[in-house]
């Protein structure tokens, strides 16, 4: 078996940073360079902010809950932590990735492991109009906006939008719409996973519209290109007794 070499990465919090010291003085705590598994500290959001950084996806991540909600997080004990890695499940998530052209043709790019969201930025519901594949699917979508999940993502802002929890394992991400207007009856669609979703912003001066990507905003997007990003890959630790495989289909049965 390979030898757990552990990096500590903690979030800003004061229960982080006091966990922190707490692990450092317990085990040996290696750089970087030369960990093989970084021990996160904090809450979704430090997990999530991974994806960003090309050294984290070289490593595998285990991470301990000392923040808010911790769904990706594995719950806080100091024993016996090397030993909880070796037996440890390892899940991999791939995020989407959005291409941004805002009113002035100013282009951004940015991933997410959740979701890619458009809200709108004003008393005007957004007219959206929705493409798959370069194929025409609704001229005009009248919302307050629109998503675009992960099925890791599925419990988070697409469950409390009334989306669909998707499996973890399944080829799919969710389109799910945001308290849509008209056509009233649309709840969202299930789509393939290299499905290429655009998301066209009709008279965004007078109905503009921001879209997020995990931690990157952009206001007054006039078009948004959504896709799966298979190039970029986050292992994540899970104790053997509760995976995320496990915690999705829990939240289908709370009430």
């Amino acid at each position: 078996m390979k030898k757990i070499k552990p990096f500590f990465l903690a979030a800003k919090s004061k229960k982080a940073q006091h966990t922190l010291k707490v692990l450092s003085q317990k085990y040996n705590n290696y750089a970087l360079k030369e960990a093989n598994t970084v021990v996160v500290l904090g809450g979704d959001g430090t997990i999530l902010s991974l994806i960003n950084d090309e050294v984290y996806l070289k490593k595998k991540i285990f991470g301990m809950n000392r923040g808010t909600i911790g769904f990706l997080m594995n719950n806080y004990q100091p024993d016996n932590l090397i030993h909880r890695i070796s037996i440890s499940k390892e899940t991999r998530l791939n995020p989407v990735q959005m291409k941004v052209t805002d009113i002035n043709n100013k282009t951004y790019n940015a991933l997410s492991l959740n979701e890619v969201s458009l809200l709108r930025q004003n008393r005007f519901a957004a007219n959206v109009r929705v493409k798959i594949d370069n194929k025409m699917k609704i001229n005009k979508l009248v919302c307050d906006g629109i998503l675009v999940s992960t099925p890791a993502g599925s419990t988070a802002y697409n469950l409390s939008a009334h989306g669909p929890i998707l499996p973890l394992n399944s080829t799919l991400l969710a389109l799910t719409p945001i308290c849509p207007f008209r056509p009233r009856r649309w709840k969202g669609a299930l789509l393939p996973e290299k499905s290429k979703i655009a998301l066209e912003i009709i008279n965004p001066e007078k109905r503009p519209v921001s879209a997020t990507a995990g931690q990157v905003e952009v206001r007054n997007v006039k078009k948004v290109e959504i896709s799966y990003n298979f190039r970029k890959t986050l292992k994540l630790l899970f104790d053997k007794d509760q995976n995320l495989e496990e915690k999705i289909l829990n939240e289908q049965f709370i009430l």
